[in-house]
């Protein structure tokens, strides 16, 4: 049996009328921004519970556009967490600020609250919190830190789209929330593209301009901007999909709810998170992690290490002198691995699943089905 990470096609339950949609679209040449970002710009507003969604070309350039918008810049300090995906720390650097990391925790691997607040210096502007593997951080938490201290709250969602926390959608949370579509998303364009989502007016208008090469209007240059806009194929492909998005969440939980029950005991699970986890990563920790996976991946499972490299270890960072002492994710480097979560598992894929990883963890075959 052959189970991948992905199944484009059931992402697309009314495929013939996209592609009706696409080919006017084609035809009438509104390629760029036009009525189809402005009208997924306003439906994903509204789902995160924002006034504004501003659509980018990639996840990344809505870290980058968030930091510029806020005025962050050389000798700057903007903290966020050791495990994070490189964009996030590369998104500090770009705007020339320096990331001051701190480490994740022992069972969930999110950024440790509590060296957050011991993290803060005088040079401090901002935290970015890293919304991992699509569960949510503690938010209240968080900012009560930046709010005592006077710190922006960026909230890095490219993983966690549609996860809340006490109700409440990331995203909404912080000054601005940043979003990516990448096709590995819960919220996948056919292609790359980002978002950010905010309720403060002055950010969504900077971050307009800034993605637009800086134009207040036509051929009026007034910041040093790029060219980062939505593509107009991409905003339909979302708008499409952003209906079946809470389904396909749920779809997930209900995956990881059946790995939990099955590898409870045997692997280290995430635990059981309600209604508000949407599982963009199901991570699950092990001895011998490099033998089990490749255990994994000769059965046929399309099972991947998220992040075997953490950002203290990343080469393109060692100028800066990032080295420290971050033993949880160092941890997750060395002693995770993500199966395959998609809302269209069946029962009987991840019953296999399930299987494998127990005969490859304790040398056992699972229970019989």
């Amino acid at each position: 049996m052959k189970i991948s990470k992905y199944h484009y096609a059931a992402q697309f339950p009314r495929l013939p009328q996209v592609v009706q949609m696409i080919g006017d679209l084609l035809v009438r040449g509104d390629y760029v921004l036009g009525q189809h970002v402005e009208e997924f710009e306003h439906a994903f507003a509204e789902y995160v519970g924002v006034e504004q969604a501003v659509g980018l070309n990639s996840g990344t350039d809505a870290l980058v556009l968030a930091l510029r918008a806020l005025g962050i810049g050389p000798g700057d300090e903007v903290i966020t967490v050791a495990n994070t995906f490189h964009a996030t720390a590369l998104a500090i650097t770009t705007v020339g600020a320096r990331p001051v990391l701190v480490d994740c925790t022992a069972d969930d691997y999110l950024m440790d609250l509590d060296q957050v607040a011991t993290a803060v210096t005088s040079r401090t502007r901002a935290i970015i919190a890293v919304h991992l593997f699509g569960k949510a951080l503690d938010m209240t938490a968080l900012t009560a830190v930046a709010e005592r201290h006077g710190l922006a709250v960026v909230e890095d969602c490219a993983q966690a789209v549609g996860a809340r926390w006490q109700g409440r959608q990331v995203g909404s949370w912080g000054d601005i929330g940043c979003f990516s579509f990448h096709p590995s998303k819960n919220l996948a364009a056919a292609g790359d593209g980002g978002a950010v989502t905010t309720d403060r007016a002055d950010l969504s208008a900077a971050i307009r301009t800034l993605r637009g090469l800086g134009q207040a209007g036509q051929n009026d240059h007034v910041v040093l901007g790029c060219n980062s806009k939505l593509d107009a194929i991409q905003a339909l492909v979302l708008s499409h999909k952003l209906p079946e998005l809470e389904g396909w969440n749920a779809g997930r939980r209900a995956v990881a709810d059946r790995y939990r029950q099955a590898l409870t005991g045997v692997a280290q699970v995430p635990a059981s998170a309600g209604p508000e986890h949407v599982f963009h990563l199901y991570q699950i920790g092990v001895d011998r992690r490099d033998e089990v996976l490749a255990d994994l991946v000769g059965a046929g499972i399309d099972a991947v290490v998220r992040y075997p490299v953490p950002i203290h270890r990343q080469p393109a960072f060692a100028e800066l002198g990032l080295a420290g002492d971050f033993p949880h994710a160092d941890r997750q480097a060395t002693g995770t691995l993500c199966l395959p979560v998609r809302p269209d598992l069946t029962i009987a894929e991840t019953d296999y699943i399930t299987d494998q990883v127990i005969a490859a963890v304790t040398g056992r075959t699972g229970a019989s089905r």
